[in-house]
């Protein structure tokens, strides 16, 4: 394939090599008629001539004495991995300019601290499970609830404050706090297919989650998709006997993630990021009510139509 500014394509390089060697015609006339220079038309000629192919040639030189040797390099990343420190601060302790530092790190996918794990200092490893329902990942998303009128984010917070204020108190579950007025969002997702399943409460308690978990699972069996393995954080209702008793009455593994380390549990984190973009605060909502009301129809655009970029547009729709 000929380079994206190339003059001709290799066909016609082909064809001006053949008027000049096997029609005789001039070198002048053939670069005239193909509006190409002449030494372009001398070149492709002599390739004719002495049958090399009509394609371009790597401009990549065969020795490269100057290039980074090997121990600079693994140095380098091996300074990035443990001091997490820029390309101008490495290129200083290893005496080489700044721009070799960024392209040795570009190389091995490090040329941004987000791909190391703060915590270990390792590159992050991605994982993916190979069929649905291997894994799904479980937690709470909270969200405070919208007044009548419309939240702070779109009438202001003064104004949010008065419709807060004016806004009569919901019925609310025994074990939720009056004074928090927030929405508990449990979601499942699958890990494979990134399936959601979503019920909104107004609890995080046990018996919520496991009500919610035995609802997903069978939602994902109505899909002919079998749960074998659920990821959670270490909250309360997911270190409950009830929870314990539910995963094992079901046949589920049920794995915890480490303390403190959401990016573990990230799939289920990043859809919630998703999630409030698209759903919770996408547009201003007149109440809560109306929120909720949405949730159904934007989670059925989400498993059926929006493409997913982590899945290289591959879909497993529910």
């Amino acid at each position: 394939m000929s380079h994206p500014n190339a003059a001709l394509t290799p066909r016609h390089r082909l064809k001006v090599a053949r008027l000049v060697v096997d029609e005789g015609w001039p070198i002048s006339e053939v670069a005239a008629r193909f509006q190409v220079s002449w030494p372009t038309v001398k070149r492709w000629a002599d390739r004719y001539q002495t049958g090399q192919p009509m394609r371009d040639r790597s401009s990549r030189p065969h020795h490269s004495p100057k290039k980074t040797d090997m121990k600079t390099s693994r140095r380098c990343i091996a300074l990035r991995l443990r001091l997490r420190e820029g390309p101008v601060q490495l290129s200083v302790r290893l005496g080489i300019a700044p721009s070799t530092v960024h392209r040795i790190l570009s190389s091995v996918r490090l040329n941004r601290l987000a791909h190391v794990d703060r915590a270990t200092g390792e590159p992050i490893r991605r994982y993916e499970h190979d069929h649905p329902g291997s894994m799904i990942h479980v937690d709470v998303k909270k969200l405070g609830n919208i007044p009548d009128g419309g939240g702070w984010r779109y009438v202001g917070r003064q104004q949010g404050s008065n419709n807060r204020s004016s806004t009569p108190d919901k019925p609310r579950s025994k074990y939720a706090n009056p004074l928090m007025g927030k929405a508990y969002v449990h979601t499942v997702i699958d890990d494979y297919s990134r399936v959601a399943y979503a019920e909104i409460h107004d609890d995080e308690t046990a018996i919520t989650a496991t009500a919610v978990l035995s609802r997903a699972v069978d939602w994902f069996g109505q899909r002919g998709v079998i749960v074998e393995r659920v990821l959670s954080d270490n909250g309360g209702a997911y270190r409950s006997h009830l929870w314990r008793d539910t995963c094992t009455e079901r046949g589920i593994t049920h794995k915890r993630t480490r303390p403190y380390r959401p990016q573990t549990n990230g799939k289920v984190e990043r859809f919630h990021r998703t999630m409030a973009d698209g759903w919770a605060y996408a547009r201003c909502y007149a109440s809560e009510a109306e929120r909720r009301g949405e949730l159904t129809g934007w989670l059925h655009y989400y498993n059926h139509h929006r493409p997913h970029t982590g899945l290289m547009q591959r879909r497993v729709t529910a």
